[in-house]
């Protein structure tokens, strides 16, 4: 008996000592993702806060996370000394037909590619693949010639028509068109349905997962969108939320940090991709849980 109580003793005292290592890269791990999580949230709180002070305390306390005192006035000028109405305005046109067409071509380019046989199919996915590792800078003073030669630059047209399909938008519904059964094809190819009508009847709501992720990031990129206005556009009626904030930031407004002004006008762009990403993100999740599974 002595032995059996001499054996178990060391084993319970290793199991402790476990259980405190455990306890102790637990609390190690948590403490270093709360670190970088409050490292990288921070700037945004600054932002935020930063919006409702006074012009005064924001100059004298720029990193300070409480307004004192708290005012509206950088909210107010924003829509009465700028252009935000009409930036706004232009964002929300350009990014919704952006959005929706984007969300219709790269569907018909994917089904395409994942279904169609043609000569030249591997080629051409191999080419939009590569579009994809080409940086966008790269392509500013040919995207210029190229608006320029048509006719189209400084126009609504030279906004929407260069960036309405992109190549990571067909890659992701290609990928996902293939794990779709081509048994479900056929069974309506049999009832006599055609190639067009199996697509939009048959095969793009079963890719509902697919669609809904492809419309968020096609909505926060086209919002968020600066660098393409860059080479598209000069007059200022055309100014999307971006091309304006950039505006507001490079002095336009005359002397002084202005800082009230300027992140109120950042927090009421970055609003709406907000609200798009709550509304939908259990489906953009279950569309990527989805993807993974089926992969």
């Amino acid at each position: 008996m002595s032995s059996v109580k001499t054996r178990s003793a060391p084993a319970r005292s290793e199991g402790a000592g476990g259980g405190i290592r455990s306890l102790v890269s637990s609390f190690g791990g948590y403490a270093v993702l709360v670190f970088f999580s409050l490292v990288f949230l921070y700037p945004f709180v600054v932002q935020v806060a930063n919006a409702f002070k006074t012009e005064p305390d924001a100059a004298a306390n720029p990193l300070s996370p409480i307004p004192d005192p708290v005012t509206l006035a950088g909210f107010e000028r924003v829509f009465a000394d700028t252009g935000m109405p009409l930036w706004l305005g232009n964002s929300v046109l350009v990014t919704v037909v952006i959005t929706v067409g984007r969300v219709f071509l790269d569907s018909l380019a994917g089904y395409a590619l994942a279904r169609l046989r043609f000569r030249g199919r591997g080629a051409l996915f191999a080419s939009i693949v590569a579009i994809m590792a080409v940086p966008g800078v790269v392509l500013f003073i040919p995207k210029f010639l190229v608006l320029n030669q048509l006719g189209i630059y400084d126009s609504y047209t030279a906004l929407i028509l260069p960036i309405i399909a992109d190549a990571a938008g067909v890659f992701i519904m290609k990928q996902f068109f293939e794990s779709i059964p081509v048994s479900v094809e056929e069974a309506a190819r049999i009832d006599g349905a055609g190639r067009f009508r199996i697509f939009w009847s048959v095969v793009l709501p079963m890719g509902r997962p697919a669609v809904i992720t492809l419309t968020i990031i096609s909505f926060q990129s086209s919002w968020n969108e600066f660098p393409h206005t860059l080479v598209a556009v000069q007059d200022p009626s055309l100014f999307t939320l971006p091309r304006g904030l950039a505006d507001l930031v490079s002095g336009s407004l005359g002397l002084g940090s202005q800082y009230p002004l300027k992140l109120g006008a950042a927090v009421l762009a970055t609003i709406p991709v907000a609200i798009i990403f709550v509304i939908f993100q259990r489906y953009f999740i279950r569309g990527a849980n989805e993807g993974a599974d089926k992969g």
